[in-house]
């Protein structure tokens, strides 16, 4: 799933077969779905009044023998979370007695859900059946599976043992409304047995919550189909989105990853909307009036979190892979709805490709007959991995060459990638247990940017990873309240908060930093490996260091495990001696007040030394020891961690780092980025300082790299903040960053030329913002005049990847008609990315009742839920403003409460967005006054990330503020 992380572009914040054995092939070898018909109670009761007639039906392929079976039977004893290798079984036992989990009495091989009745209106409910089959483990009077804001009307189960059938209705219905689950108990015990079903009549709702089956808004671009469903204000698409625990939301299920089962699935929905689901479609007949029941072919065994559905006015553009599967070459489709298929092109040529390519490098054939990727006006996330129906927000899956802003260009071909790379990791070999989520978003992460890295070599992915990806997990990872790549989770409804930059992004860089050490081409042969090891089936972390260790020959376990199950990274000191360097290992914490007790970890890190005057050599040596001496060192030339492909920091003698900064010209861009964030996050800890590290950004005056001046910029962005309350202080910080970027924007222009790449168009946006943030007077009064032109109706005066520098310029700059302006340009912008580009950009309003304004606009309902975080993370990075950020979330939390407490992910995220940007004590006491007596179950882990970082904040602003002052003096930036 790709998760919103903000200026990284998973989003806003982000995985067939084996070769030889086609799709196709595959599915004709699973047994075939047999339709349960949209039936009435009555109907139903008689259709399963004879448990003969339910198994003369079904199990005919049933009985034929499976040709996968000695493959998968390993795969099949490990989804039963009771059974496991040898050598795991003590780990399996221990782990499971830490997890809040449903019995083991039964276990699911089988959903048969059939959805009817839908109401396209209030209450928005629908009618549904599901059919299960079960082994029955054990005798038992109890079945107990999950469900989540759903009434369950009537429950039966059918037994058959040797020859003797029979069924039992439940004696009883009881709802465990805080656990989530429902629990049938029956007056006579249910035999022991390898067949039996239980039918399921219930009834569920549509929210609107971005949760389970939910109903999206949005504004039609063309004339709808008669039957979309809409009221006074929107029309309304409807998907689905279960991961982690919410398919207990849409239908009653076993919701845990490793109770894998087969899905058989029809829905009914009016006769001129198109329906989708995981599977090609099986087969469409004549509904109740003016509708259809559309069904859809049997899927392979997967986890309930990848079932997926959605109907709607939907049209596609389409594409095929080159490769052939089976002889054939898939169909790869992107779905929109009516109107806005033309910019799915760009998701689609990248589909296609990347299909092709993991097929390769995984040496694993794409285990489905087709890919369908959609786009959903309404998501919580940014994209979510559901096994051949792939699911996004619009913006990342959207792109309008004409007019949209080239950076979503970027972010569009990136969590494509990320989601088909989970179409074999994660939901061909899924991870055991909630606690390993890493397995699936880590390698996700890195082998999505692989993927992007072979399509467009010039964008240097890379680069963008290292400024990007890594200093956000660095940030995250050096707080006290940040945890293991692989952490404890008891209860599924835990999941959400770990979706977060450790998860995703410490995962991916740990990820990068093996496959650099091992080889890539090593590392890929181990990978697949597991992955033809574990298909169809759930795996561990050490299942895929296994594979690894076996393809490299090294003790792959050894020196990974201190990455993935302690927390935190280490910091490299390192100590200059005649021809020899002297290295330490130390954890890192942004306080800077690490513990002995907090240092007791010693890691495994690749030093990689660059030396020589060419740079060109690096020595491959690891630190394995707390402390340790190289010698043979030119200690006149050297750079640790080439590339940046460690996760780790470096602490260099200062000297050493302005000789570096000297020639800058002989690092590469990662180097670059790497040297100006270590630097940055040693003045935070105090292990440098402030002063140091603005001398040292000087030397990038004339740097041309757009992704070197994001992480300078990134790094003076921070400064400015945290040292915002001193006026003075934070006028010369400006004037310093003025006069850093003015020569580079100068020169760079306005104007985009048809020879510019990539890189070049995000440079000049990035300048041309700051610059005009900073007071640039000609970058201003350009700004304005293009928005002047542009609101006026001259769209071509502003180019489309200009529109967020020059809009926040505006704001800044042009009060309350600006501001107005914008905001009416978000209510009636056709772009697909204008209104998320505006929302950025009110952010910038310099007056307190703007932003007071802005935050009642933003709850006023005509923003949707998904954005409200941008609404408030815009005003706090605002430090005109910040302060109203958290007088309106006291002043109004139970309204923000109810209004985002039924999507935990976007209440969490909002909270901790707000917050995050504070460098003050005394809001931090506040922040932690505030919440003491409230229920903060499902984002305390998001507040507590915030308070810490608050607390980490404010004393580096008391450590460093007079330093900076008087810095800024001696330079000539403070004005009297």
């Amino acid at each position: 799933m790709a998760a919103s992380f903000g200026r990284w572009h998973r989003l806003l914040p982000l995985a067939g077969p084996c070769r030889g054995v086609q799709a196709s092939k595959l599915h004709e070898q699973t047994p075939r779905f047999v339709s349960f018909p949209l039936i009435q109670p009555k109907a139903r009761a008689q259709r399963f009044s004879s448990i003969s007639l339910l198994y003369t039906e079904r199990p005919k392929s049933r009985a034929r023998p499976d040709p996968r079976q000695p493959r998968l039977s390993a795969a099949r004893t490990c989804i039963d979370r009771r059974h496991c290798s040898s050598s795991a079984s003590s780990t399996l036992v221990k782990m499971a007695s830490d997890r809040d989990i449903l019995p083991a009495d039964v276990k699911p091989t089988n959903y048969a859900i059939s959805l009817h009745d839908l109401q396209s209106g209030e209450p928005w409910t629908y009618q549904g059946t599901v059919n299960i089959d079960l082994q029955v483990k054990k005798s038992t009077k109890t079945v107990t599976l999950n469900t989540h804001e759903l009434k369950v009307h009537s429950v039966e189960v059918f037994t058959e043992a040797g020859k003797t059938a029979s069924s039992v209705k439940a004696a009883d219905i009881s709802y465990d409304a805080k656990n989530q689950r429902c629990t049938f108990s029956f007056d006579q015990a249910l035999p022991q047995s390898q067949k039996a079903v239980i039918s399921i009549a219930f009834e569920g709702t549509m929210n609107n919550v971005m949760a389970g089956f939910y109903r999206s808004k949005y504004t039609p671009t063309t004339t709808p189909a008669k039957g979309v469903a809409k009221d006074s204000e929107h029309h309304y698409m409807f998907s689905t989105q279960f991961e982690s625990s919410d398919a207990r939301r849409a239908f009653p299920c076993f919701d845990e990853p490793n109770l894998k089962a087969s899905f058989d699935f029809e829905i009914e929905i009016p006769e001129d909307l198109t329906a989708l689901s995981n599977m090609p479609e099986k087969e469409t007949k004549k509904g109740k009036a003016g509708t259809k029941v559309v069904s859809f072919e049997r899927t392979p065994i997967q986890s309930t979190y990848l079932l997926a559905w959605a109907f709607g006015d939907f049209e596609y553009v389409e594409d095929f892979t080159r490769r052939k599967y089976n002889g054939k070459n898939l169909p790869v489709r992107v779905w929109t709805t009516r109107g806005l298929k033309e910019q799915g092109k760009l998701a689609l040529e990248s589909a296609h490709q990347i299909v092709d390519y993991f097929s390769e490098i995984f040496r694993i054939d794409y285990p489905l007959p087709k890919v369908d990727l959609l786009a959903v006006h309404e998501f919580s996330h940014g994209a979510m991995e559901n096994w051949g129906l792939i699911t996004y927000r619009t913006t990342a899956v959207l792109f309008d060459p004409e007019s949209s802003d080239q950076k979503y260009r970027n972010r569009v071909v990136y969590v494509v990638a990320h989601e088909l790379a989970h179409q074999w990791f994660g939901n061909l070999v899924t991870m055991d247990w909630w606690n390993e989520l890493w397995l699936n978003e880590g390698f996700a992460t890195w082998v999505g940017w692989y993927a992007v890295d072979h399509l467009h070599p010039d964008w240097n992915v890379w680069g963008q990873f290292v400024t990007e990806g890594m200093q956000m997990a660095f940030n995250l990872d050096s707080l006290r309240t940040s945890h293991p790549i692989e952490v404890p989770v008891r209860n599924a409804l835990e999941v959400d908060q770990i979706f977060d930059h450790i998860s995703y992004l410490k995962g991916s860089s740990v990820i990068r930093m093996l496959a650099s050490y091992l080889g890539v081409e090593t590392f890929l042969k181990g990978v697949s490996d597991y992955l033809k090891a574990h298909m169809y089936s759930n795996a561990k972390t050490n299942d895929l260091w296994d594979a690894l260790s076996k393809a490299s020959g090294q003790d792959v376990t050894t020196f990974m495990d201190p990455w993935i199950r302690k927390i935190g990274f280490p910091v490299v000191t390192i100590a200059e001696e005649p021809g020899q360097i002297s290295v330490k290992q130390n954890r890192f914490i942004s306080a800077g007040d690490v513990k002995p007790e907090e240092d007791q970890t010693t890691w495994w890190i690749p030093l990689n030394l660059k030396t020589g005057q060419t740079m060109s050599d690096a020595k491959r040596e690891a630190l394995t020891e707390k402390s340790d001496t190289y010698r043979d060192i030119d200690t006149t030339f050297y750079k640790p961690n080439a590339d940046q492909t460690g996760f780790y920091r470096t602490n260099l003698p200062p000297e050493h780092l302005i000789q570096l900064s000297k020639a800058l010209d002989k690092l590469s861009v990662q180097d670059k980025i790497g040297l100006v964030g270590d630097a940055a996050a040693m003045a935070v800890a105090g292990e440098g300082t402030t002063a140091g590290l603005l001398s040292f950004v000087e030397g990038f005056a004339t740097e041309t790299n757009y992704l070197v001046w994001s992480e300078v910029l990134s790094s003076l962005g921070k400064i400015r903040r945290i040292f915002s309350s001193d006026e003075k202080v934070a006028a010369g910080l400006r004037e310093f960053t003025l006069k850093l970027v003015s020569p580079a924007t100068d020169k760079i222009g306005w104007e985009f030329a048809p020879s510019d790449d990539y890189l070049t168009g995000q440079l000049r946006s990035l300048l041309i913002s700051t610059a005009g943030l900073m007071g640039h007077e000609k970058v201003v009064a350009e700004a304005q005049k293009r928005f002047k032109a542009f609101m006026n109706g001259d769209k071509k005066a502003i180019h489309p990847s200009l529109r967020g520098p020059v809009f926040r310029i505006a704001v800044k700059n042009g009060g309350a008609d600006a501001y107005k302006a914008v905001q009416n340009e978000f209510l009636t912008t056709t772009s697909i990315d204008g209104r998320e580009i505006a929302l950025q950009s009110m952010g910038q309003v310099q007056s307190q009742e703007l932003a007071k304004e802005y935050l009642q606009f933003g709850f006023s309902g005509k923003v949707a839920t998904q954005d409200l975080h941008t609404v408030g993370a815009s005003l706090a990075m605002n430090s005109k403003v910040r302060e109203n950020v958290w007088q309106f979330v006291k002043s109004e939390w139970p309204m923000i409460r109810e209004r985002l407490g039924a999507n935990m992910v976007v209440l969490e995220r909002f909270l901790r967005m707000c917050l995050d940007k504070f460098a003050d004590a005394e809001v931090e006491k506040d922040v932690q006054a505030f919440f003491s007596d409230k229920d903060n179950t499902g984002y305390d882990r998001g507040l507590a990330v915030a308070m810490d970082t608050i607390k980490s904040n404010a004393r580096y602003r008391e450590r460093d503020a007079e330093l900076v002052k008087e810095w800024l003096s001696a330079h000539g930036y403070l004005k009297a």
